[in-house]
């Protein structure tokens, strides 16, 4: 058992935070990038993807409120991450400090549970992406066979002589007194889109960091002028049709349906859970922590900045979207899309459509950034094979990692409905902030003396805070969202009782300190 527990030396993961060459990490992000990195994942999901599915099924327009109730667990959990990223400039990110505060125990199963939030995560982004391409190509005239459109049982209707995403035409249908169960129906078998989408930024990512920070950058800039737009559009057109909003926002916290999580105020717990998985872009800036020119002084700024700046744009298009359209027919991948065209501003829909574009596909760089950055640290720790650490010689990248990440997400992205996605990311998610924040407090306890640039407040009441939070989030998610992940786990322990324990640099001699 104590060889389970075995920590990794903080001078030994500092000393490979150092190393430089042809084999290592480029460090070439700064505060920007990083702010934008953190932009990247952040403001893309949420926004874009889950925000009217979470109102439709859960919270209706007190989404408001999920958002908000997610948002403070982020500020607790992301006040841990800053301070670890700070002292610990490593890739890795949650992995690396429970490796060394918890022991490779606990590394391994945040490790394994990171490799679940991101490739989920980027499934999930992927997924909303494809809802905007083929809404997008509709615009012009093309379209793909329904089969080819949507993942494995997603219903498709003939309608107007087209064939069209049920969930994305259900408010028209119902507008005209059409059912649908009276139309031709086809389901989809495998989303093309997504996967191609996905093997795209996976190639941007295997070409270079600075390269996919840059793209990254121009996105971000584009994406945030996009929904200033859907906001002021939106907007407009609310105080100028009060009726809307008045209507749509009555009741703001629609009843509870007698179930846990269906309306009431504990459907907004439920939809905090669901869509906290929104905010996971603070913790992707810090597995690029290795690739930081200033990591010191520059990744508390990324982590903070971001999260702060995208709360209040969340909250802005929630108001604006559930006050445009009624939250039962929001349960659709592209929910702005719909949103913007009751404005009937045709320029401003085809904006919103590639402002969606481009801030999901930014999404995916970096949730595909993580993974690959997390299989790279457990590869060289010998938690997993060798060759997921290897460097690319010229792009120095890890592109054997990158390239096994995207194919494995490819497949979920089309094949896994978008509703499972997101709440298996979210659980993975909130797992990871409470290792995390444990992790803080263990090493105030243990080491206060080590050196550190960014020191979270009100120790141990921050990391507390963000451990019952997030707790309180994941016991608000569905029964056999906990199962999944109880299966995932238990996969992963197969994987390190049959192969890493035996593997491990740690327990081959790298004198691991004991914890105490």
């Amino acid at each position: 058992m104590s060889k389970l527990l075995l920590t990794k030396p903080l001078d030994t993961i500092m000393h490979e935070s150092a190393e430089t060459g042809e084999h290592t990490l480029k460090r070439s992000l700064g505060a920007t990038a990083l702010i934008s990195l953190g932009i990247g994942a952040i403001i893309g999901t949420g926004i874009f993807v889950l925000t009217g599915p979470t109102a439709a099924r859960y919270a209706g327009p007190g989404v408001v409120y999920s958002f908000i109730v997610a948002a403070l667990g982020c500020v607790f959990a992301g006040l841990c991450y800053a301070e670890f990223a700070a002292m610990i400039p490593v890739a890795g990110s949650a992995y690396t400090y429970g490796y060394a505060t918890l022991g490779e125990i606990f590394a391994w199963i945040i490790g394994w549970d990171l490799v679940l939030e991101y490739a989920f995560g980027a499934a999930t982004v992927c997924s909303g992406w494809s809802g905007y391409v083929l809404s997008l190509g509709q615009d012009f005239g093309l379209r793909l066979p329904p089969e080819l459109a949507g993942t494995p049982g997603s219903t498709f209707v003939l309608w107007n002589g087209h064939w069209e995403f049920l969930g994305r035409v259900a408010a028209k249908l119902a507008q005209a007194g059409v059912d649908p169960s009276t139309l031709p129906q086809r389901h989809g078998v495998f989303n093309l889109i997504a996967f191609v989408g996905i093997m795209v930024v996976t190639l941007i990512l295997v070409v270079g960091i600075k390269e996919s920070a840059n793209f990254n950058s121009v996105i971000v800039a584009v994406k945030l002028i996009v929904l200033f737009i859907f906001i002021g559009i939106g907007g407009f057109m609310l105080m100028h049709h009060p009726e809307l909003p008045r209507v749509n926002w009555h009741p703001f916290v629609p009843a509870n349906t007698g179930a846990f999580g269906e309306f009431g105020w504990s459907g907004v717990l439920r939809g905090a859970g669901v869509i906290f998985f929104a905010y996971i872009g603070f913790d992707a800036v810090s597995t690029a922590a290795q690739e930081a020119k200033n990591p010191r002084r520059d990744m508390p700024i990324g982590i903070l900045g971001s999260l702060v700046g995208c709360t209040i744009l969340y909250i802005l298009v929630a108001l604006v979207l559930t006050g445009l359209v009624n939250y039962r027919y929001l349960n659709i991948p592209d929910s702005l899309a719909v949103g913007i065209d009751v404005t009937g501003v045709k320029w401003g829909s085809l904006l919103v459509k590639l402002g969606a574009l481009g801030g999901l596909t930014s999404t995916m760089i970096v949730m595909l950034l993580g993974q690959s950055r997390v299989f790279f640290s457990m590869s060289k720790d010998g938690l997993l094979p060798k060759f997921f650490s290897s460097i690319h010689p010229k792009f120095r990248t890890p592109w054997i990692s990158s390239i096994t990440v995207g194919l494995v997400v490819a497949v979920f992205a089309s094949t896994i409905p978008l509703d499972k996605l997101g709440e298996m990311t979210s659980i993975g998610t909130l797992l990871a902030f409470i290792i995390v924040c444990a992790g803080v407090w263990v090493l105030r306890k243990r080491s206060p003396e080590l050196q550190r640039p960014f020191r979270a407040p009100l120790m141990p009441l921050t990391p507390i805070l963000g451990i019952l939070i997030s707790l309180a989030m994941m016991l608000g998610l569905p029964l056999d969202t906990w199962l999944r992940l109880f299966i995932w786990l238990a996969a992963g322990l197969v994987i390190y009782f049959t192969y890493s324990r035996y593997h491990s640099r740690v327990q081959k001699g790298l004198q691991p300190q004991q914890p105490h």
